[in-house]
Order: C-alpha cells, then structure tokens, then sequence
C-alpha cells in the first residue's frame, strides 16, 4: 500500500489513526513495555524465534514463516512479507516488527514505524557468519542473548563439520538451480543469490554463476550451463517433475537429463539461511554426491 501524500489538515492525519487504532502513543515507543509483541516478516524470523524458545512474543507471521508448522497455524497471518499492510499489522498491536531487508513495501513499514512501533530490519546475509549474526541479533531483541549464543554456536560448529565434508570432496558437481519453468521460460539463480549460496555451501559449483541474481536463462545458456544436477523446491508453483523439466528442450541436452538427477527440497529449509542451514546443505550435498552423508 503507497501511502497518500496528505496536505495540512485540521483533523486526525493518517498516521493518527493509525497509532489510535492500534492504541499506540507517537513517540517511536509501544503505549507500554510490560508486554512484548513482535510481528515477523520473514520466515527465517520465525524460524529462530521459535528455535530460540520465544515463540510466546509473536503475534504475527508472514506467509514465508513455514517452519515450524504450527507458527501458521498459531499465529495470525500478517500477509506477504514483501506486500505488507500496515492496517493488518497494526490490528495486532505490535511493540515490535521485527523485518528482513527486503520486507516491504517501504510506504508500508514508514506507515507502521510512524504510529510508534519498534521496526528492527534483519540482514539476509547468507554467509555461514551472517547466519550465526542473524540468531545473535534476534536473541538480543528477544531478551535471550544466551540461548541464541549457544544455537548460533551449534550452527558455527555445524559449518565448520560441512567444510570438512566440502574439502574432502575429490571433484565438484555442477548444480543449476531453476526457481520456475513458465511458459518455457527457465528461471535460474545465479551469482550472488541465496540459490548460489546453498549451492556453494554444499561443495558444488553453480551452474548458473554466469548471470547475477534471479533471471531467465536463454537455451543456449542453458546448455552451455552444463549442469550434473537440477535443483529445486518442491512445493507449490515452484515445483516440477522430472518429466517437465528435462522435457524442456535445452535442459534435455544437458548431462544432468542423461542421468535424471533432478533435487527437490522445501524451500524454506533449503534457502532459509537460519539455524537449519548446516543441515540443509549437508542434505542437499548427500543428493548431489552420493554416499556424502557423514
């Protein structure tokens, strides 16, 4: 939602009745402090809070917010986390939103900092210390900094076993990882995506690391991709068979159709970068090279 642009009034401005209807003061603080309630734009956010013992602040969740299950289904859905209302958000009388980097619309979170509460943005930083910094982060603002220490220090430990694991590889497969096939448009993930850093973190090299970010691949790209190994999520519209895939006409020239070797996993856990991560990957390496388990 784009928030209006509002000339001088002598009546309750936008921004009034938005703090009045969520019982806020205009300060940039919550009316009280006796009682924390945090809405989470992001699933990694929920993610952590329940894995660090708090679920018990949130009120609200995202739709990305599908671990653990019960999240969902215990707490009020605030909507996409990149489509947000402020009205929604509000409803709940949050002390706190707690917000990855790409949480938004702008407008939206202006709207909602604006009627006093607490706005925390999240970093998605998917390097193995981002991931440990982010647990940090979220237990300081929960009030558990010492449980968060130990999980992130479960999760360092947890990265430092799978590099183990990488370095002993003797050969790296190539992985090319497809968000969607629409209307014969293969979206891959190319460098500097969270895609090429799982991809990464499991001792392969990505396929796609010619193109920068989310984008569609030419056919000649795709072949020239080479890759052993297609990956993807296995939920929703992101999902696809292996009929469907290497039915594609340049992804039926590529060694990884010779084989079939097509990886599903759930997103979330997959591309998430949250306490999981470690696992993640070490699963996604045991399908890609077989007998990688430890």
């Amino acid at each position: 939602m784009t928030a209006p642009v509002l000339s001088p009034v002598r009546g309750p401005t936008r921004r009034t009745f938005l703090a009045a209807s969520a019982g806020l003061v205009l300060s940039g603080r919550p009316a009280s402090t006796a009682e924390r309630r945090i809405v989470a734009a992001g699933g990694v956010i929920t993610e952590i809070l329940y894995a660090l013992g708090r679920q018990d602040l949130l009120v609200g969740v995202d739709t990305t917010s599908l671990h653990p299950a019960e999240a969902m289904r215990d707490k009020a859905n605030v909507g996409y986390v990149r489509a947000l209302s402020a009205e929604g958000v509000l409803s709940l009388r949050p002390t706190d939103l707690l917000a990855v980097d790409g949480a938004g619309p702008p407008d939206t979170v202006k709207l909602i900092t604006e009627a006093g509460v607490r706005v925390a943005r999240i970093s998605e930083d998917t390097t193995e210390a981002g991931v440990a910094a982010r647990i940090r982060m979220i237990g300081r603002i929960a009030d558990v900094a010492d449980r968060a220490e130990a999980l992130a220090a479960r999760v360092e430990a947890g990265f430092a076993a799978l590099k183990q694991q990488r370095d002993a590889l003797a050969a790296r497969k190539r992985v090319l990882f497809v968000l969607s096939l629409q209307n014969g448009r293969v979206m891959v993930g190319g460098a500097r995506s969270s895609a090429d850093a799982i991809i990464r973190l499991a001792g392969a090299v990505n396929a796609a690391e010619t193109v920068e970010g989310y984008k569609p691949l030419t056919d000649e790209g795709l072949i020239a991709a080479a890759p052993d190994v297609v990956l993807m999520m296995k939920h929703n519209e992101h999902a696809a068979s292996p009929e469907q895939v290497f039915g594609q006409a340049a992804l039926s020239a590529t060694p990884a159709a010779r084989t079939r070797s097509l990886v599903a996993m759930d997103g979330l856990y997959l591309l998430g970068f949250g306490p999981r991560t470690p696992e993640a990957a070490r699963d996604l390496m045991a399908a890609v090279y077989a007998g990688a388990r430890p």
